[in-house]
């Protein structure tokens, strides 16, 4: 039985959730019926893309296309097509592409399309002096105008405390108490400081237009801010957030990246997975426990949302292995677009072997949202010299600095002019200190580290960031990311207390640009140089699964991301743990679940073959022991079987393997997936159903039925299209 509805599109009107006296009413229709004469869809290539009817639709209860037209400035076609007659029935499977299949029609729009993709490979960047436009000290444009009502990147952003207000046990000035980094099980429930503090928040999400860069940009943004707001809470806290979707047309959700979500999977926040979307004009609480510490990031989980500014950064107060004089707070590193990411996803699934491949291409570099941008490189609105963040340190002292890469696809690269930095925790996994003159950070993951402060109150230096040359560059000169070669690279200013701030810093960088090639670029640190400060070992899984990872065109020329020969495709009106939660155990092909019964570990063995693609590897509601990885077959050897490394995201090496092992303790469907943003979309991902009878058990809050009614209650009276995995 499902939780929305049969196979058969036949169930009881009403279905209890465990648990609760409240019972889920059946809305009859999942998806509005898309098959009104005359209702218009808007597509792009491949008309084919966006329809995502009924499995059994013959190509001809469709007229062709009634008008087509090519953008320039969005660099994609549009496609016009009308539905010619109802379809059989009203419950229509609308994730399944099908229709406009027949060879004369796909022949007809992939000539069409082969010419959009062509417009939509920049050319190389005309004359760009790019070293002077991230070296200018000019700020064009006010705070409003680029990051609307947000304070990072402003010299007065405000420092963090090393602790919130809140109870201190035992006369101990940490409210942690006597806990620390090395001695402390950070996954045993016990350990987790029992403050009774809920902090709360709230949340409205808009769409409006920023130029974080200077190049007007659609975006969507909480509370008006990008980078979104800060969620700061000390370790054992719990976090409510309620959100508000003030977007027109659109759901959403938000999931907060490496939060464990023991005994509350429902909050994990993932469309098709954990829980219906958020419809638009509507309201959901998400309550949440800080179980673990350090930085991390909330994003949204609902197709590409969070690429067009829905995310931010998290702060979780504990203890950790070196101490610092002077928290600076979030550093937001990413990749950015100057399109919404509808847009960019129908160049996504069109991508091809042949011609121009794996568009779209980033444009630019943010550094706490914030980056300059060469006008002349484009043909929307542009202010040159926006104004690059800028960041203020103290003579002598120690700074934390809390690295965080929210980036839809790039492999990042971090530094300071002439600084070393203290590297102190992994994702949520605080790691003996060690020294590095440059970061590197995948898709998802974040890095803490210390830099001690110079003597010279008058000093400015450069912060950089870069993700080197594009993966389409020419032989020799090919990093791991994608990018139209113009702005590859940031910089944003630190100045020091009398420091002239009208003068760019006169420092250069002392880093290897070696390093940013492929296939360096395309690695994390190796595995012996993160040792957990808490020592874990691990023993013999009880279930090993092995994946392949390619990217294939499928049979409608979509081009997509597979695990085992399966791309994964969600259902917004169907969540696999609500499924779950009613006693659903076997699940359709295309939902990826397997299912771990009562087994008490997994080791996950991927492969990345094929394209020379690397996949940041996410694990939702776990860290995952990262044993081994790198290039070719793995050897059967693991690093430091004694105490290997732990994160909650890790790199996969394009035609390389990563190893990695999961204690299955925490009941739930649980995500594993690649954290580019275009590959989630394209499927990449599998679910880990974990102690099936123990979900069956849960008890299941009220809101969560209600965010499905909601759900189903706007799909009812508006046509959605899912254009993606949902993820």
């Amino acid at each position: 039985m499902s939780l929305a509805r049969s196979d058969a599109w036949r169930m009881p009107k009403t279905l209890p959730i465990r648990g609760r006296s409240h019972e889920l009413t059946e809305m009859g229709r999942r998806q509005a019926d898309p098959s009104v004469p005359g209702r218009a869809l808007k597509l792009s290539h491949f008309v084919v893309t966006a329809v995502h009817i009924c499995r059994s639709f013959p190509a001809s209860l469709f007229v062709l296309l009634l008008s087509q037209s090519f953008d320039p400035v969005s660099r994609y076609t549009t496609f016009i097509a009308r539905l010619h007659e109802p379809p059989p029935h009203a419950h229509c499977n609308a994730y399944v592409h099908c229709a406009l299949s027949t060879p004369t029609t796909m022949g007809f729009l992939a000539k069409i399309s082969a010419l959009a993709l062509a417009a939509s490979v920049s050319v190389a960047a005309q004359d760009v002096d790019l070293d002077s436009i991230n070296k200018s000290v000019d700020n064009e444009l006010s705070q409003v105008d680029t990051n609307g009502d947000s304070t990072l990147g402003t010299i007065n952003s405000t420092e963090l405390d090393r602790f919130l207000d809140g109870p201190k046990p035992g006369g101990s000035i940490w409210p942690w108490g006597s806990r620390d980094a090395n001695n402390t099980n950070p996954y045993d429930p016990k350990a987790i400081p029992n403050t009774g503090i809920t902090r709360q928040y709230d949340w409205h999400i808009t769409n409006t237009t920023m130029a974080p860069d200077g190049v007007k940009t659609p975006m969507l943004v909480v509370n008006n801010q990008f980078p979104g707001p800060l969620i700061e809470a000390n370790w054992g806290d719990y976090i409510e957030i309620t959100v508000h979707n003030d977007l027109e047309n659109e759901g959403t959700s938000i999931h907060w990246h490496g939060f464990l979500q023991t005994a509350t999977p429902w909050y994990d926040g993932v469309s098709t997975v954990s829980q219906c979307p958020i419809a638009p004009g509507t309201s959901f609480t998400y309550r949440i426990r800080a179980e673990l510490f350090g930085t991390t990031w909330w994003h949204a989980h609902h197709s590409s949302q969070y690429l067009n500014g829905l995310s931010g950064p998290i702060v979780i107060h504990g203890p950790a292995t070196d101490d610092w004089d002077v928290d600076v707070g979030p550093v937001m590193l990413s990749d950015w677009f100057h399109d919404y990411y509808e847009n960019l996803l129908q160049q996504v699934y069109h991508a091809s072997r042949e011609g121009p491949i794996f568009p779209p291409n980033a444009n630019n570099m943010l550094i706490n949202g914030k980056a300059n941008y060469p006008c002349n490189e484009t043909e929307r609105e542009c202010t040159p010299n926006a104004g690059l963040a800028s960041f203020a340190f103290k003579t002598g002292k120690k700074h934390l600095l809390r690295l965080i890469n929210h980036s839809a696809e790039a492999v990042l690269f971090f530094s300071i002019d002439g600084y070393n930095m203290t590297v102190i925790t992994n994702d949520f996994v605080a790691v003996e200190p060690y020294q590095t003159d440059m970061v590197t950070l995948a898709v998802g993951q974040r890095v803490e580290v210390v830099v001690q402060g110079g003597d010279d109150p008058k000093e400015s230096v450069w912060m950089r960031l870069s993700e080197g040359p594009s993966g389409l560059g020419p032989e020799g000169k090919t990093g791991c990311s994608l990018n139209d070669g113009i702005a590859t690279s940031v910089n944003a200013k630190i100045f020091y207390e009398e420091a002239d701030q009208t003068i760019e810093p006169n420092t250069t960088s002392h880093v290897d640009e070696s390093r940013y090639l492929f296939p360096k670029a395309c690695a994390n640190g190796p595995l012996d140089e993160a040792v957990p400060s808490y020592k874990m070992n691990i023993s013999e899984p009880e279930v090993t699964l092995d994946f392949v990872l390619t990217g294939l065109n499928n049979a409608t020329g979509e081009f997509v991301w597979y695990m085992n020969n399966v791309t994964y495709m969600g259902d917004y009106n169907e969540p696999i743990f609500l499924d779950a939660a009613v006693g659903a155990t076997n699940f359709t092909k295309e939902k990826q679940v397997f299912n771990m019964g009562n087994a008490k570990s997994v080791r996950i063995v991927m492969h990345s073959v094929g394209f020379p693609a690397s996949h940041p590897m996410h694990a939702h509601g776990h860290n995952m022991f990262i044993l081994a990885e790198g290039t070719g077959e793995w050897d059967g050897k693991i690093v430091n079987p004694s105490n290997p490394a732990r994160r909650d995201t890790q790199l996969v090496r394009p035609n390389g393997y990563l190893v990695v092992q999961i204690e299955l303790e925490n009941p739930g469907v649980w995500p594993v997936h690649c954290h580019v943003a275009w590959h989630t979309s394209q499927g990449m991902n599998i679910n880990l159903l974990e102690q099936p009878k123990e979900v069956q058990k849960m008890d299941v809050p009220a809101s969560i039925a209600q965010t499905c009614r909601n759900w189903w209650d706007f799909t009812d009276n508006n046509y959605v299209a899912q254009i993606d995995s949902g993820l």
